[in-house]
């Protein structure tokens, strides 16, 4: 009886339902088929906008930096972090992890903190960027950049340009954030000095300058 159960299930085949191994198998050779068979299904002959840019080859790139147009020629590959350091000497902004894991390279593009170090310089085209620099009033500093030297929120300082930017950035579209904002909006910044008691406090100092409360001093 056994046996004849057994042979029953094999001439069953297919009908008596998919094993795993048959559904990995299947899908392995389905998923090859797809990739295989995509340029062939599409038919479409290289257009103008897909061609192909050699590795090294140069391409024109306008960035408006600080109110600033800066017209460069840029490999396709290029950070919009290393573009501002390499090509623009803007160190202001600072390279840490270089993964977009600290913070250090944050910048405003369009007025919202952005890492610089994971924005291709191509992305940012058409963009208002604003760095550390741009942040200064003439030979003053900005209002964060004020309330942070008030409040002494920094130690070793190197990631306090990108500190400043997200602080900055924050402030733009919250003019008075409570302590619980303010620790969401510095959350991508990473201080290994351990000075956010203060980077909170010159946040709410900061706030009251763009407000026009309070004496600098």
């Amino acid at each position: 009886m056994e046996d004849n159960h057994r042979k029953k299930q094999q001439q069953k085949g297919p009908e008596s339902g998919v094993t795993r191994r048959h559904f990995l198998t299947g899908a392995g050779i389905g998923a090859a088929g797809l990739v295989a068979g995509a340029p062939v299904a599409t038919g479409a002959a290289p257009t103008e906008s897909a061609a192909i840019i050699e590795v090294g080859e140069m391409v024109p790139l306008t960035l408006r930096i600080n109110g600033h147009p800066r017209l460069l020629l840029v490999e396709p590959r290029w950070s919009l972090a290393y573009v501002l350091r390499e090509k623009l000497v803007m160190t202001g902004t600072k390279l840490g992890c270089d993964r977009g894991e600290c913070g250090a390279c944050t910048v405003l593009v369009d007025g919202v903190p952005r890492y610089s170090c994971m924005t291709l310089a191509l992305e940012a085209e058409e963009t208002e960027i604003t760095t550390l620099e741009g942040l200064l009033e003439g030979e003053d500093l900005g209002d964060v950049q004020q309330a942070f030297k008030e409040h002494d929120a920094f130690q070793c300082g190197y990631c306090t340009p990108g500190q400043v930017m997200s602080v900055e950035g924050l402030l733009r579209s919250n003019p008075d954030p409570s302590l619980d904002e303010i620790r969401l909006g510095v959350s991508g910044n990473l201080c290994r000095c351990g000075a956010y008691p203060n980077i909170f406090k010159a946040t709410r100092r900061a706030a009251e300058l763009k407000r026009g409360k309070g004496d600098r001093s």
